[in-house]
């Protein structure tokens, strides 16, 4: 679902806002995000003393497939 958040969201998104909207603890959305970074589903772009997170193509691909999924069920 973290996934599908960064893909709708309109502008960048912090990992403590991701954690708010999925109902989560900041250090688990971390350890996940940073799971996902291995993966090459997103990135961290730093600005500032802040990282804002990416998705990667693959990263937006995976979000689109899940979207549909979802939709179909």
């Amino acid at each position: 679902m973290m996934l599908v958040e960064l893909k709708n969201a309109n502008a960048g998104v912090y990992a403590s806002v991701l954690a708010k909207q999925i109902d989560c603890t900041y250090s688990h959305v971390v350890k996940i995000l940073q799971e996902m970074q291995k993966a090459d589903l997103i990135n961290f772009r730093k600005e500032g003393r802040l990282k804002l997170l990416e998705l990667t193509r693959k990263g937006k691909e995976v979000a689109s497939n899940i979207e549909s999924i979802r939709t179909m069920l």
